[in-house]
């Protein structure tokens, strides 16, 4: 699934979200799509914990 697909089907849920939910359903499908994407990535190896974190040693 290329990126423009998964744009449209955001764009769509988000859409469905505010049109049937109003503005906190469409608040509340936002945050639980951007956790997923997080979690998603972390698994697919292309994010860590690591980068979330910030240490003020590391120059």
């Amino acid at each position: 699934m290329n990126a423009a697909t998964v744009g449209l089907l955001t764009g769509m849920a988000l859409g469905f979200a505010a049109f049937f939910g109003g503005f906190w359903a469409f608040l509340l499908v936002a945050f639980l799509g951007l956790v997923g994407l997080i979690i998603g990535r972390m698994v697919q190896g292309d994010l860590a914990l690591s980068d979330f974190t910030h240490s003020r040693d590391r120059q």
